[in-house]
């Protein structure tokens, strides 16, 4: 090797590599935007024709599988979109209910945004619709600046506002790819959040099964509890009967599937049925007479248009807004979740920021057409995949069977009693309550635990923005501690190897005496620098006090720090200064292209010494009992 060969090669580390500014940001935006690096099909086509087709088929994906759709892929299709359109019309009415709207709106909810999803849309699997969780949270929020009751038409615009902000905020992120706000909604603060809203919404359709005429406007467990008691004079024995026979038969059809899979089409008509049954039931002995109060009048027709409608109101702008915001971000972590898990099972393609841009689009286009805030609920998203559905033309099939709903059966279900809606919503809701996974938590991580029970009771006591958020906050608390008090372990060798791992993990693992190798596992940031420092000085005391050795070499492996930033370097050339006072030796391990470009530039290398680093443990290690060896025969010489 020559000496330039030697001075850029030094013990094995690549000691030259500097990459310009322009390589640099770009890799970084790539990594931070592009991960899954989603242009390369197309640029790997040579011809400028097939390059247009296959970016048309990235932005447009009903172009990518619309081409190779067949008959017996329909005939798939046709029944699952059936099963899903039977579960749309109870669904839309009863959350629309949910969120104080007309219960044309939820039904209108299920014809516009299914058909803008089947174009956009990436997952084979994902049914389209209203969300109860949602459906209650913007209600809740709107309901504080217009009420429902006194002014039914502005609230109603005020929603139609809020679904555009919603479109428009979601479509943003997946256009501009910023799916990474999405993954701040923690799996444990999704499963809190979900189970607080169920027992809420379970406690507001109380007022449904038990016909009661006045109730809580606050959603919180307190203020539901105290209306029914309030209220209880005006409970119905006739709607409460009604209510629970409703329920059982909804709750024996789940437990059925459970036991069951191949009758999961029992379970997905039974809400069409209860609400079809209760209809008839409700007309046949004139319910409303008995204190059975029902939907009333819907009108024939598809989607008025509603654009003229969109209220942006200075007075009204901020509910809007937060209402907008926060249900967006949660309709996209809930689809974007169940839409990947169905995906996982079933090995299909599904691209996250792809459905941002559909979730958004058909919010967008949704708020132009009468329609609420939609996404892709966990239910009907199950009871699409039972039902074999191979394509998103399910969600085509949805939309013509309630096109054709609209226009000539909306009237039928006008007498659908409250109290079947309020059934249907429970027994949903019952199946949100994981308190399994909860268990799960509990025994696999504490901390996840309470992030997710703060999301619950917060949701529950306080309110469903509040749980959010108190659990968001908790969740990203959680990865600043992980920043500031990053992990590091004492390292030793395996016997018959040259592997090094914690010692605290394989008792077997071996150490040199005078020679303290330490792993950092973790960036290196003006948020730790401090405490690492402080960390390695006391691994030092610690390796003295309980060995009896003095220190002579201190071996950072940082084969997992990917970087490091000014303060992080200051931090390592105060600790190298201080180990230097001690008698101690400080040499790094294998540091990553972006941490040694730094390192380079900032004269580390040239402070500490070429000589200090190494590529692997084994080589620092063998370096420094030579050293140790070389001093103790010259101090031996001297003497």
């Amino acid at each position: 090797m020559t000496k330039l060969e030697q001075e850029i090669h030094h013990n094995g580390v690549n000691l030259s590599t500097r990459r310009g500014f322009g390589t640099k940001l770009k890799s970084g935006l790539k990594e931070t935007f592009f991960p899954d690096d989603p242009f390369r099909q197309i640029m790997e086509e040579e011809k400028p024709s097939r390059r247009l087709i296959k970016g048309v088929q990235y932005f447009v994906p009903i172009f990518e599988w619309l081409p190779n759709y067949n008959l017996r892929l329909f005939f798939s299709d046709l029944i699952a979109g059936l099963t899903i359109a039977s579960l749309a019309i109870p669904q839309g009415i009863s959350y629309a209910k949910l969120a104080n709207l007309p219960p044309l709106v939820g039904l209108y909810s299920s014809f516009v945004p299914p058909l803008v999803y089947a174009v956009f849309g990436s997952s084979r699997h994902m049914a389209v619709g209203t969300i109860a969780a949602a459906s209650l949270l913007i209600g809740d929020t709107i309901s504080t600046v217009a009420d429902p009751i006194k002014e039914p038409t502005l609230y109603l615009h005020l929603i139609f506002t809020t679904t555009f902000v919603t479109g428009v905020f979601q479509a943003c992120l997946g256009f501009f790819r910023l799916g990474i706000l999405v993954d701040f909604f923690s799996h444990s603060t999704i499963t809190g959040f979900m189970g607080g809203t169920a027992v809420i919404l379970i406690l507001q359709q109380l007022k449904g099964i038990l016909g009661l005429k006045h109730f809580s406007t606050k959603t919180n467990l307190i203020s539901v509890i105290e209306a029914i008691f309030t209220n209880r004079h005006e409970i119905r024995w006739e709607t409460t009967l009604l209510g629970i026979i409703f329920l059982i038969f909804l709750q024996f059809t789940r437990h059925l599937r459970v036991k069951k899979p191949k009758l999961f089409w029992v379970s997905a008509i039974a809400p069409m049925t209860t609400v079809v049954v209760g209809g008839v039931f409700t007309y046949l002995v004139k319910g409303q007479n008995h204190g059975i109060q029902i939907v009333g009048h819907l009108d024939k027709g598809l989607n008025p248009w509603s654009i003229q409608y969109l209220n942006f109101d200075s007075r009204y702008l901020s509910a809007v807004l937060r209402a907008g915001l926060i249900t967006g971000v949660l309709s996209l972590a809930e689809g974007i979740a169940i839409g990947r898990s169905f995906s996982v099972t079933d090995n299909t393609p599904h691209d996250g920021n792809k459905e941002m841009i559909a979730f958004g689009l058909m919010n967008l286009f949704g708020s132009f057409t009468s329609c609420y805030l939609t996404s892709g609920p966990f239910s009907k998203t199950a009871v699409n995949y039972n039902a074999g559905c191979k394509s998103a033309m399910t969600n085509v099939v949805q939309a013509v069977l309630m096109a054709l709903t609209l226009q000539f059966l909306a009237p039928l279900f006008g007498n659908t009693p409250l109290v079947a809606l309020s059934a249907i919503i429970v027994s949903a809701m019952l199946g949100l309550i994981n308190y399994e996974e909860a268990i799960y938590l509990f025994k696999v991580d504490k901390f996840d635990f309470v992030i997710c029970m703060s999301a619950f009771l917060g949701v529950a006591f306080i309110s469903m923005d509040m749980g959010l958020m108190i659990s968001v906050g908790l969740g990203v608390l959680r990865g600043l501690l992980y920043l500031a008090r990053p992990a590091s372990c004492k390292l030793g060798k395996l016997p018959d190897s040259g592997i090094y791992r914690d010692v605290e993990h394989y008792s077997n693992a071996s150490t040199v005496p005078g020679i303290l190798a330490l792993q950092i596992g973790s960036p290196v940031y003006f948020s730790n620098s401090t405490y690492l420092k402080e960390r390695i000085l006391r691994y030092v005391k610690s390796e003295q006090g309980s060995s009896g050795d003095n220190v002579e070499h201190v071996i950072l492996d940082f084969t997992g720090v990917n970087s490091i930033d000014t303060t992080g370097i200051e931090g390592l050339l105060e600790t190298n200064k201080v180990l230097k006072r001690k008698g101690i030796q400080m040499s790094l391990v294998n540091p990553r292209l972006e941490v040694m470009e730094k390192l380079i530039l900032s004269k580390f290398v040239e402070k500490i010494g070429k000589e200090k680093f190494y590529l692997n443990l084994d080589d620092a290690v063998i370096a420094s009992q030579y050293s140790s060896r070389s001093k103790t025969n010259n101090n031996e010489e001297t003497v």
